[in-house]
């Protein structure tokens, strides 16, 4: 009876283990013919997490006409719906799709979004404009890196 247990407990742990690999760490993700990671998602999902990203880049046309006008109260505006405080509206099975470096790369821009306020506030422009170069190569990199393809049905 106790080799069944500590085989059961194995097989439960190694479960257990997958599961959180699969949910934590790799996602539901393939190789796209592109060389991108292409990250499978319901339709609804792939536009929720474009219309997050078309933030971002609505946010950064703004601050660089604020930049241009030497308006950081208006930059420190723009940035801060778009920082931590955006955080929030996934769901569980969404977050369980994406890949671990592309949350880690999401939350880092959000990041990025509030130290751009923080220094915006403090009205130094130069500082802005390097801190938003910064954040721009989160971008480049996840648009580099990552494309949205509609996961296959029955999935």
């Amino acid at each position: 009876m106790k080799k069944f247990s500590l085989s059961l407990n194995v097989v439960l742990a190694a479960i257990i283990v997958f599961g959180v690999y699969k949910f934590l760490i790799e996602g539901s993700v393939e190789e796209a013919e592109d060389g991108r990671t292409a990250i499978l998602l319901t339709t609804g999902e792939r536009d929720f997490v474009l219309s997050e990203m078309r933030g971002f880049l609505e946010a950064v046309q703004g601050i660089v006409a604020a930049i241009g006008d030497e308006d950081m109260a208006v930059v420190a505006s723009i940035a801060t719906p778009v920082g931590s405080a955006a955080i929030g509206g996934e769901t569980a099975a969404l977050l369980g799709k994406l890949p671990l470096e592309f949350k880690t790369l999401g939350m880092a821009t959000h990041g990025l979004f509030d130290d751009l306020a923080s220094t915006a506030r403090s009205g130094k422009a130069t500082a802005v404009t390097a801190e938003l170069g910064v954040l721009m190569q989160n971008c480049t990199h996840c648009h580099a890196g990552y494309r949205f393809d509609i996961e296959p049905t029955g999935s």
